[in-house]
Parts: C-alpha cells; structure tokens; sequence
C-alpha cells in the first residue's frame, strides 16, 4: 500500500463535455468519479482540478459560442457550477466518497495569508479522508486575478500541497511532436527530463478544442511549474480515467515528465509559483554570476535595466543580459525608487534617494533561483 502519496488530478472541459452538444460526458464522468474512490480507498491523497463551469453552463442557457466579456462568463459559470458540482456530489455519494468544493482565484496565492491558509485548509480536508474538487472562481475573479487555464491553477495547487503527482487528463493521449489530429506523422514523446529541450521540437498550439481554453502550450508551462516543485507530471487522455492506475503502477502510457530538484521552503515555493510578477530587472553578468553560483542578494550596482511599475515587496523577474528569466524575488524598492539607484553602488543609494534604504535591493531570502 502506497504511504500516504499526493495526486493532483486536472480533467478539462474537452474530456468533461460531449465535443458537439457540450453536454456532460456522463459515461467519463463516471469513470473517473470511480478512480478517484479506488485511489483513496488504497490509501492515496487525491485532489481534482475541474474544469467544466463555463461549458456546462453555456449549454443550460443555450449559448452557442464561448461568452466574450468577463461579465457574461462570470454569469455563465455561476449557471455551470452548481450543476457540475450536483453531478460530482451524486456520484461521489453512490461510492461512500466525501467531496467538498474549493474555488480559487489568484489573489488567494499572492497574499502570503491566503496562501498559508488554502495550504492548512487543503492539510485538514486531505487528513478526513476528502476529495476537494478545485476550479477557478470564474463568477468573481477579475481579469488581472485570473489564472487564465485550470492547468496553471493545477500546477500552483500541486506545488502549494507537495503533491507527488499531477495528471493533466485532456483529449489526446500524450503529448506529441505535432498535432496528431492534424499531423498522422507525429512522433509519441514517452519520457522528458528536458522541458526546455522539448520546446524547442514540439509544434504547439495556443488553444485547445471549441469547449476548452487550454491547449498543449499551456500544459507544458503546467509541467515546468510543477516539476521545478519536486512534482512528476503526466499528460494522457481524459476519456480514460482508469488509466491513471495503470500508471502508478508503472505502464508506460502518457507522457510523463520528471521531478525536478524542488525549491526548499514553502515561502520560496510561494514566491515562485504563486505570485504573479509585476516587473522585469535585467542584471550584468557578474551579477548573474552572484546569484547563481555564490547564492548572493542582488545589489543595485549590478542592475541595467528595469521594466514595469511596482512596488517595494511585489514580485518581479530576474533576467540576463539575453532577457532570460534566472530568478524571481520580492523588491525592496519600487520601480521608481530603482530606475534612480540602478547600477549604483549601496553606499550612494541614501544619497540619491535622500533616506536610508535597504543595502539589497532583493535579499537571498527572498530571492528563487528559476
């Protein structure tokens, strides 16, 4: 018997729904509602992350096409929701399975509070032996509080709870070096250890199917955050859930992608997964150098550039002299602030700004190397 692993299940709308009608797919549903209790019953954790809000509510009031302002898709999943998690509720009963709803939305995982709190909420839920059924609060998050795809929204919730699996279930059933909807030629991608690499091979599209928002692309960035938090991640095929045991117990299906060495403490792990930076600061190479081989805060004399408006302790990136993110931390100094002091040493600063500021402009404490 497993001890006690964490599994982060992500199931989308195109799994979810019928392709053509956008009704539920009750059959897949099912399906997975049924996995889901055999998983606990042999001792796992698990999670579900999904999506389907929107869809189903799309369907009810009888709306053709995706709602194109903010306002009418809040109101369309407040329609969808109550029927999703109804479905979800009768179900999970039929086997003995408790469920409970969490909806999120960004500013959860930006304020530090939040943060800790969803952390000790999901502890508690997870030790009762429940299913927590997760998607985005679509009927009151605002566009800059967005998560944008319930991959993401996945991918920051296994990072946040130390999960040791994230399975992405979509509509194809690994990832591929192209469409293979589209490409009857394209090569199966079995194992990655390199997502950087893979980029760079696999042709992506930027959307999924006419009932989803998220398509291989945003799986992908699914997988780097995830992975770069310690977390194996698997793409394979939604209308399958059962597979999902077949992989735990080790058959090759889906791709699967490998844990990363995981960022040490829950803070740094917050600063690097859930907060939303609001800046670019470029640094010289011997700056560079500093932070990654020598562990060092970052000084303002190594700074050359600074792009974006923000303010002392939001987050922001750290990019090379070639643009590259390398870290992200929290400033002690707005863009203001930095846009006089760049490239200046630490000594000087209380003279330009007329007070006496912080030696760093981010401290190693507060900094993550990506």
């Amino acid at each position: 018997m497993p001890t006690l692993q964490t599994l982060v299940i992500k199931i989308g709308t195109s799994s979810l729904t019928h392709p053509v009608t956008g009704q539920l797919a009750l059959s897949t549903i099912a399906s997975l509602v049924e996995t889901l209790s055999e998983l606990r019953h042999m001792g796992y954790q698990v999670v579900l992350v999904s999506s389907g809000a929107v869809g189903v509510g799309r369907t009810r009031l009888g709306l053709k096409t995706r709602p194109k302002t903010l306002s009418l898709k809040q109101a369309v999943a407040a329609v969808g929701q109550g029927r999703l998690m109804r479905v979800y509720d009768d179900l999970f009963s039929s086997l003995g399975q408790t469920i409970a709803q969490v909806l999120l939305t960004r500013r959860d995982f930006v304020q530090r509070s939040c943060y800790v709190n969803i952390s000790n909420t999901f502890q508690e839920l997870l030790q009762l032996g429940v299913i927590p059924i997760i998607n985005e609060n679509d009927t009151v998050s605002t566009e800059e509080l967005r998560f944008g795809d319930n991959d993401s929204l996945s991918a920051m919730v296994a990072s946040l709870i130390e999960a040791d699996w994230l399975f992405l279930l979509t509509d194809v059933d690994r990832l591929y070096s192209a469409d293979p909807r589209s490409h009857p030629d394209a090569e199966p991608i079995i194992s990655v250890s390199d997502i950087a690499a893979v980029t760079e091979q696999v042709e992506v599209g930027d959307s999924g199917s006419s009932w989803g928002t998220g398509g291989m692309v945003t799986k992908i960035n699914a997988a780097t955050t995830a992975t770069s938090a310690g977390v194996r991640t698997v793409i394979t095929e939604g209308k399958y859930p059962q597979n999902i045991l077949k992989i735990l117990q080790g058959e090759a299906i889906g791709t699967q992608f490998l844990p990363q060495p995981s960022i040490g403490n829950a803070r740094k792990r917050w600063i690097a997964h859930g907060l939303v930076p609001l800046g670019k600061i470029y640094l010289d190479q011997g700056a560079v150098q500093a932070i990654i081989d020598k562990g060092k805060s970052l000084l303002a004399a190594g700074i050359t550039k600074v792009e974006g408006e923000f303010l002392p302790g939001e987050a922001v990136q750290l990019c090379d002299p070639l643009g590259e993110e390398v870290a992200r931390g929290l400033v002690n100094y707005g863009s203001e602030e930095l846009q006089q002091i760049q490239g200046q040493r630490s000594i000087d600063i209380p003279q330009i700004l007329g007070y006496m500021g912080a030696e760093t402009v981010i401290h190693r404490d507060n900094l993550v190397l990506l």
